[in-house]
């Protein structure tokens, strides 16, 4: 664990994947809080550039994921705005002593955390709140063509999802192929 001015940066069981918490600052009118600051990530060794920010709602149960760009990879960092979501990396990287691997994390509004995914993973999540908002930073733009996926449920990576009922997938990821099928490596 490394903090840095208003950041702690917590390293997971797999390299390159860190848990972000940051100061919140608060009284009776709200809060302030810094989600990104450069000099902070970099000099945790988190060197970055991000191009694109994405946002998206979802509700109780819904799944997205898991996702990756197979020739543009993108590091991701993650966040939830308003409610709770299961965040999930897996890892995809070539040599890797974790390859197909995963860590998962409770991000919140409430508990303020952050995961940073670098390039090499895929990534998911399922909203565990009655609603949820959803924010990333990517250091690559998006490419629909080159867009890919892994079932959400492969016994193989075997993903311990928290119980929320029904889960709700798109049409797209409840076709998405085994890691194994899918013979992805970074």
């Amino acid at each position: 664990m490394k903090t840095i001015g208003n950041f702690t940066f917590t390293p997971t069981e797999i390299d390159g994947v860190v848990v972000v918490e940051t100061k919140r600052y608060g009284d009776n009118r709200g809060y302030f809080m810094e989600t990104y600051q450069e000099k902070a990530f970099h000099e945790a060794g988190l060197e970055y550039k991000f191009v694109q920010d994405n946002q998206s709602s979802s509700r109780k149960g819904v799944l997205r994921g898991l996702h990756f760009q197979k020739t543009f990879p993108q590091a991701k960092l993650v966040r939830v705005l308003r409610g709770e979501v299961f965040d999930v990396a897996v890892d995809l990287r070539g040599g890797s002593p974790t390859y197909g691997k995963w860590v998962g994390v409770l991000l919140s509004e409430e508990n303020g955390k952050q995961l940073m995914i670098p390039r090499g993973f895929a990534h998911g999540f399922v909203v565990v709140s009655d609603y949820a908002e959803f924010a990333y930073k990517c250091d690559a733009f998006y490419h629909p063509e080159d867009e890919g996926g892994i079932i959400w449920n492969d016994p193989d990576v075997n993903i311990v999802w928290p119980e929320v009922g029904e889960i709700i997938l798109s049409e797209k990821d409840k076709k998405n192929p085994t890691l194994a099928e899918a013979k992805m490596v970074f």
